[in-house]
């Protein structure tokens, strides 16, 4: 039996008397596109801050290939194979979208500082290499047109994509996507569930997205987790999911 790349098992954290995750557990597969769903305040950005490490949940454990998550240093998580997106975008402003998406390859180069000063072989190489993988990324997301724009001045979703293709630019297995169908219309909407399946299917990278755009979500998702008030209340595909009546009481409330 294949073995769960992502493997939440039993994680709870609370804040001070208020109790954000109860137990939650759940796993995502290799190749899959997992989406992680529920009201406002349910525990979901909880969660991935549990997954990225920068929350230490008080219970339960969080296995990434075998490999504890949550025994992990935070500055290894991405050498670990995990990279992650934020709701609220944040490139350098002042730096091209060439230059944003290098940013990404930084954990990857070798060179020590003396080298990269003086410019030895070694460190000319690996600048020459991440400079061929961010144009890669900057292909593969569209942006060519916009490389050599200063961030500060580009449209929202634009931003967006260059902060996804620096998410990929360190080839991670498993990308966590914070609400990127957030402040985009619903042509956005539609070019973006295109982008997230070709993460997967031409990256080769796992996603879990949190989201609130339901039909993304039920439309690009082989998997969908729903929590509320903090407890894991479906998990399933997204037709089983859609017809669960816990799941219909969380949204719309009342009786079913």
């Amino acid at each position: 039996m294949q073995e769960a790349l992502l493997d939440v098992r039993g994680v709870a954290i609370r804040f001070g008397g208020v109790v954000a995750l109860d137990s939650v557990s759940f796993d995502v597969y290799q190749g899959q596109i997992a989406g992680l769903i529920g009201p406002n305040g349910a525990g979901k950005t909880t969660l991935f801050n549990c997954l990225s490490r920068l929350y230490q949940p008080h219970e339960g454990e969080i296995l990434f290939e075998g490999t504890s998550v949550l025994s992990t240093p935070r500055h290894a998580i991405a050498k670990l194979g995990i990279g992650r997106t934020f709701q609220n975008v944040a490139l350098f402003d002042r730096m091209t979208v060439l230059e944003n998406v290098m940013v990404g390859l930084h954990g990857e180069t070798s060179a020590t500082l003396f080298a990269s000063a003086l410019r030895l072989p070694s460190a000319r190489r690996e600048q020459q290499a991440a400079k061929e993988r961010a144009w890669e990324l900057i292909d593969f997301m569209d942006l060519r047109a916009y490389a050599n724009w200063l961030a500060g001045g580009l449209p929202f979703p634009i931003r967006k994509r260059v902060e996804l293709a620096r998410a990929l630019a360190a080839r991670p297995k498993l990308l966590l996507l914070d609400e990127p169908a957030a402040g985009l219309n619903h042509d956005e909407v539609a070019v973006l569930e295109g982008q997230i399946r070709r993460v997967r299917d031409e990256q080769g990278v796992t996603v879990l997205l949190v989201e609130h755009h339901m039909s993304l979500v039920m439309s690009v998702s082989d998997k969908v987790v729903v929590v509320n008030f903090g407890r894991k209340i479906a998990d399933g595909r997204p037709d089983e999911v859609r017809r669960d009546p816990e799941v219909i009481r969380a949204y719309l409330g009342g009786a079913v």
